[in-house]
């Protein structure tokens, strides 16, 4: 990743506080060369991603077929797992998006947008949005 997800990221997360927190877990894509088969490649993908969710949380799917929420909606859902002491896990796609696997397994499925935002742009976005919902949460000036 550019050095300037890592640092906006890491950014969001140091400003969490307990109980809420973010733990980034990347799971390696796969090489694509010349004539990749698409489909087996989004299918490993997903797999990893999948094994690489901890035993009980709850799964989201990020995907533009998903769910739009508003802020203040998310808000209210991370006060839910927070009271539930509910973990999550937000999967999200490579290039060509989530598997099948991943979107069948979801317990949840959320759109960040309409619009398609770079790769790296997403865990940025994700974090951000959490940090917001958080401040929402907790009365900060953050979110006006």
């Amino acid at each position: 990743m550019p050095g300037w997800v890592n640092i906006a990221f890491e950014e969001y997360r140091r400003r969490l506080v307990a109980p809420v927190a973010l733990e980034l877990v990347e799971v390696e894509a796969r090489r694509r060369g010349k004539n990749p088969d698409i489909r087996r490649i989004v299918d490993a993908e997903g797999e990893a991603l999948i094994a690489a969710v901890p035993a009980g949380a709850l799964t989201i799917a990020l995907d533009r077929g998903g769910r739009a929420v508003d802020t203040e909606t998310l808000a209210g859902l991370l006060q839910e797992w927070v009271d539930d002491a509910q973990d999550v896990a937000f999967l999200v796609g490579g290039p060509e998006g989530l598997s099948d696997k991943c979107l069948s397994a979801a317990h949840l499925k959320l759109s960040l947008s309409t619009l398609t935002f770079a790769h790296p742009l997403v865990r940025v976005v994700v974090a951000e949005q959490i940090y917001r919902a958080y401040s929402i949460n907790h009365g900060l000036p953050y979110h006006r």
